[in-house]
């Protein structure tokens, strides 16, 4: 393994977020219909866009104003080289550790009236070790974004933050293996919509999310509900927020701009309703392009949309 284009002993620049996660190098290809089993079908076009849920993640805030750093893993392909020239342009500060033959995370997306279905495909070579990490890249922050896919690297990363009193948010979708020990050093676990009930053994959503809180301690639980917004729970009050109506063309990233949305207003102190208002906002504005990262839209938009689209009823 060899880490490139980085003086390792130089000290890290304070940063407002650093995410430690997945990254993936999306091939997006727009359907007409969702295809049937055995069926063959042409397609018109396909593109090749860089993505994965914590690279968005900071991606976004750091087209916000924040500064943001990114620690993952990628090889030495054309897909790492898309990656490293994205964070470039975005002033991302990326920490990249290189696989010399390495192939890096690749995802084929269909999408079909908006809605995009995912396959993922995963070197193990690809996965970050927690040897691999340096603290002061993740103490030399406000804030720390993890996914669940790399537990281990996730969860070291999480234990630094919380020794150093760092706020951590985790994007979790299923309950990998080691994920109670991530759970523990989490402050704000915001997951997809069945991960609690699945980790509570709790059919009800809004009593799983109360139980996940109080079973870990968390500051705030929430799951995200996709055209239904987000439920969050405080320990006082359940918060429900719906998703805006926007002219929907690629769902693709949308939970992860969610999260970006959610850490932002975070790091502003704003009042649990605006954050989770402005999450939403950001990622119906990313449904309305192409690409995990196409509709990310500067601050002002995003609140010009909270201020003037309509909402979906929330079915909770």
């Amino acid at each position: 393994m060899t880490q490139k284009g980085l003086d390792l002993q130089e000290e890290p620049q304070k940063v407002d977020l650093v995410g430690v996660g997945l990254n993936a190098t999306d091939t997006l290809i727009p359907l007409p219909e969702f295809p049937a089993r055995g069926s063959k079908m042409e397609y018109r076009s396909a593109s090749i866009m860089p993505g994965g849920q914590t690279a968005s993640a900071v991606v976004a805030c750091q087209t916000w104003g924040l500064q943001a750093r990114y620690v993952g893993k990628l090889g030495d392909d054309d897909a790492a080289r898309l990656h490293r020239e994205a964070f470039a342009r975005t002033g991302v500060d990326a920490r990249l550790v290189q696989v010399p033959g390495g192939v890096s995370p690749q995802s084929l997306i269909l999408v079909d009236e908006g809605e995009r279905t995912v396959l993922c495909r995963r070197d193990e070579l690809m996965t970050l070790l927690p040897e691999e990490l340096h603290r002061e890249w993740i103490t030399n922050a406000r804030a720390l974004l993890v996914d669940g896919h790399d537990t281990a690297a996730a969860t070291q990363a999480a234990r630094w933050a919380h020794e150093a009193g760092l706020p951590v948010v985790a994007d979790l979708d299923a309950p990998y293996e080691g994920i109670n020990e991530l759970l523990e050093l989490v402050d704000y676990p915001i997951v997809s919509r069945d991960f609690p009930c699945r980790m509570m053994n709790e059919t009800n959503l809004e009593q799983a999310l109360k139980r996940l809180h109080k079973h870990y301690n968390c500051r705030l639980a929430a799951a995200t509900l996709g055209q239904d917004g987000v439920i969050a729970w405080d320990g006082r009050q359940l918060w429900r927020r719906a998703s805006y109506r926007v002219p929907a063309v690629d769902t693709t990233g949308a939970g992860d701009i969610f999260h970006a949305g959610f850490i932002f207003g975070l790091l502003q102190n704003w009042p649990v309703e605006r954050q989770l208002d402005f999450a939403c906002a950001a990622a119906a504005m990313n449904c309305t392009k192409q690409g995990a990262r196409g509709g990310i839209g500067p601050v002002d938009a995003v609140e010009k949309l909270m201020a003037t689209a309509e909402r979906y009823q929330s079915a909770f």
